[in-house]
């Protein structure tokens, strides 16, 4: 492969140990890889408005010190085997620079990346992409590719591909009974691109925003960036505790199908009272409908969107954990009000979602092959959520009580041994899950686990479970 060559001759002399030096310096901090060719002496020269003398002399000295090696009639390599000398950090002069603004210092930093995954994996909202049919994926987007592909290259609608926005307008009417329009769906890069988009639409700096509490963080965080006053409101065995939220909330964001992280459903007459007093006090509800494509029991409730006649509810989706977490494609069906501004801020932020993989998954979901996986993947994951409540029930019965759930891609249980501390060991030891407490914006310890089971092979939660009774037993020691 070769590789453009970035040389500064500064001043009018030396230009050839200039060249020399700069190469040098790129292959020794290893800018310049073994076995990567070098431009063309002509061609280099030429950029660089020298003599092609100039550089050759410089190449030359730089194949006699063992830098280089040239070929006749394929080019001029680096070699390998060479000695690389770590990159000094770039100098920074004291009392310059930038800095964000002070809103960003709360904001946590984004949760490290497992590569490799952990032995025992129970992340939550992480599904098991080695079930995925690639191949059917692949044919897909080849398809586009090689079709009309100027269609899905180029610049498009800031709101997603039409047969895209028609495809999840025919999905979620079907198995949510939510009816809408193509033109009231705008599709996102995942769920929380849509949230961000509401929020810059509907919200000024200092409006207060309510949250389930415990709650999924990264809204409270978007809210707060963006200078929301965000409020935690406390959770029951029916969802959202809606007289605790105070006056003068402007946007009330809820997960009412499976509540995150505790999981359970939020009851009718708690919806209807939910939309009640949005009325009531002018406010927007935004309902995060995540991961009810995965429901293994009991009746599904209509979601607050069809239930809403006032138009103030925004329904949200994603299909991050439906396919997989890297295709980045949500989407947001809002009233036509919000139309014109939110496809103006879509354009702002980062002007469309990439256009092959709308194409590809609107022909997935017309095929029929998305509705075929997600009966796939239900019944894996129905079977997970069973062994993995059966073993908390026989295995943990003395330290944990699991919160009832029949739906999604994790299991919550509340008791004394779910701390921080046994999660932090936990994770030494091979057994990745997550903390209640890692979920409140309370100051006391929520004290719980979450047991994710969409990673993690069907055989294997039950040895990790067991690995985690041994490190709580060691712990309580």
């Amino acid at each position: 492969m070769t590789v453009d060559i970035h040389v500064d001759l500064a001043g009018g002399r030396g230009r050839k140990e200039q060249i020399y030096r700069q190469i040098r310096a790129a292959i020794l901090d290893g800018r310049l890889r073994p076995g990567e060719t070098l431009t063309p002496t002509r061609e280099l020269a030429e950029r660089l408005a020298v003599s092609r003398n100039t550089v050759s002399a410089a190449y030359d000295q730089l194949t006699a010190e063992g830098f280089l090696t040239a070929t006749v009639g394929a080019g001029t390599f680096v070699r390998s085997g060479i000695h690389r000398e770590k990159p000094a950090p770039r100098p920074v002069p004291e009392g310059t620079g930038v800095s964000a603004t002070e809103l960003w210092a709360g904001v946590p930093k984004p949760p490290r990346s497992f590569a490799p995954a952990p032995e025992y994996d129970f992340r939550a909202g992480v599904p098991d992409v080695t079930l995925f049919p690639f191949d059917t994926w692949r044919r897909l987007v080849a398809q586009q590719l090689r079709g009309s592909g100027a269609d899905v290259l180029t610049y498009g609608d800031p709101a997603g591909l039409p047969a895209l926005r028609a495809a999840i307008v025919r999905q979620v009417g079907v198995s949510r009974d939510v009816v809408a329009d193509p033109d009231d769906v705008l599709v996102t890069s995942g769920a929380q691109q849509a949230v961000d988009l509401l929020a810059r639409v509907l919200l000024r700096p200092g409006d207060k925003v309510a949250v389930e509490d415990p709650g999924y963080p990264p809204p409270r965080h978007l809210f707060e960036s963006l200078g929301a006053q965000v409020i935690g409101v406390p959770v029951d065995d029916e969802g959202i505790v809606v007289s605790r939220i105070p006056p003068g909330v402007r946007l009330v964001h809820v997960t009412p199908s499976h509540q995150y992280p505790l999981g359970l459903a939020m009851s009718l007459a708690r919806r209807m009272e939910l939309i009640s007093w949005a009325r009531r006090n002018d406010a927007v509800l935004v309902e995060d409908d995540y991961d009810t494509d995965f429901r293994y029991g009991g009746r599904p409730l209509e979601p607050l969107y069809s239930l809403d006649t006032t138009g103030r509810v925004l329904y949200v989706g994603s299909f991050s954990k439906v396919l997989y977490p890297s295709m980045r494609l949500g989407f947001l069906v809002a009233p036509p009000a919000l139309r014109e501004p939110l496809r103006k801020a879509k354009y702002l932020s980062d002007w469309q979602s990439g256009g092959p993989a709308q194409a590809a998954l609107a022909q997935f979901m017309e095929e029929g092959g998305f509705a075929r996986h997600v009966r796939r993947m239900r019944r894996v994951y129905q079977s997970r959520h069973q062994v993995l409540a059966a073993a908390l029930k026989s295995d943990f019965a003395d330290l944990l009580t699991p919160v009832p759930c029949a739906a999604g891609l994790h299991l919550s249980a509340t008791g004394e041994c779910g701390t921080r501390r046994l999660v932090r060991a936990a994770r030494r030891h091979g057994v990745s899950l997550y903390a209640l407490g890692d979920f409140t914006m309370r100051r006391t310890e929520v004290r719980g686990l979450v047991f994710g089971f969409g990673a993690i092979a069907t055989e294997r939660i039950v040895p990790g479970l067991r690995r985690l009774r041994e490190i709580a037993e060691e712990l309580r020691d």
